[in-house]
């Protein structure tokens, strides 16, 4: 019964806190405006929560997540305002790095590839 549960607070947790960084109200420069909340996993006792963020200018990811990461306090404020819990899980904020990981797998294929020797046809009988 709680996986369920948990699936659901995710999906919730991860729509309201994008609505929160994406306003005015936050008002740090340091925070890209091409970051964006992928998902987002709560415990299951829902005291904490990871919240996974894809930037992305690689370049500012770092300055980006420490800044979220600082602002954690007032994000979790204004988005306990929308959901109705009550206890407000603690915000840690992560790089979504899925990205980068298949842009590396598909390098590695096409090495792969390139270092096969073309297979010999066989005649088949």
């Amino acid at each position: 019964m709680a996986v369920p549960r948990t699936k659901r607070l995710n999906s919730l947790l991860k729509k309201v806190i994008a609505e929160v960084v994406a306003s005015d109200d936050l008002k740090d420069p340091r925070i890209c405006k091409l970051a964006a909340i992928t998902s987002v996993d709560i415990s299951k006792d829902l005291q904490h929560a990871k919240v996974y963020v894809s930037v992305i200018d690689t370049n500012v990811r770092e300055e980006t997540l420490r800044a979220l990461n600082q602002a954690a306090g007032f994000i979790s404020v204004s988005a306990s305002k929308k959901v109705d819990l009550r206890y407000f899980p603690k915000l840690v904020f992560k790089p979504d790095l899925t990205a980068e990981k298949h842009m590396h797998m598909e390098m590695l294929l096409k090495k792969i590839k390139a270092d096969k020797p073309p297979a010999k046809d066989t005649p088949t009988k």
